[in-house]
């Protein structure tokens, strides 16, 4: 492998090399891959099938099957809105309508220009009793309101911008 192209993929080889280059261990790799891109890049996903023999069209179907994959750039805050039941009853709606205004976003639009930040609903994130319940990362907020959350947001915001001026 041309050396341009080993320091391209050099995670992802160290990745792949970690799990043997074993096909059997595609979700993983995928997991760990995700986990380091915070998506899947379409080229890295090539890369990962010509590396374990397989044909992109398998690694992207396996990829596109598993709604924990996400094929397109995330922010570097998710924001995960529960909208099951109990949060719906509750009011996860505004607190939905709320982020997307105070983010600029909408139901096609789910990340910031700035790549800091984006919102999904899921289905269900298994605090009921805390509902209506936002996930930021893997932090778990309960009784969450519209003002909470804008709240959260501006909070971020802000450490971001004392991070970045530092």
């Amino acid at each position: 492998m041309p050396i341009v192209m080993y320091r391209k993929f050099e995670k992802v080889c160290a990745i792949i090399e970690k799990n043997g280059a074993d096909p059997s261990k595609l979700i993983p790799i995928l997991q760990e891959v995700q986990e380091e891109y915070r998506y899947l890049p379409e080229e890295v996903m090539t890369f990962v099938a010509t590396s374990l023999g397989l044909s992109p069209a398998k690694v992207y179907g396996v990829a596109s099957f598993y709604a924990h994959f996400a094929l397109q750039p995330k922010g570097k805050y998710v924001i995960r809105l529960c909208d099951g039941t109990a949060c719906h009853v509750k009011g996860s709606n505004g607190i939905l309508e709320a982020l997307f205004k105070k983010l600029g976003l909408d139901g096609k639009k789910t990340t910031t220009d700035d790549m800091l930040f984006t919102v999904e609903t899921v289905s269900c994130l298994g605090a009921c009793g805390l509902a209506p319940v936002v996930v930021i990362n893997d932090k778990v907020y309960g009784q969450v309101t519209p003002e909470k959350a804008v709240a959260l947001v501006e909070e971020i915001r802000k450490k971001e911008t004392a991070d970045v001026s530092v």
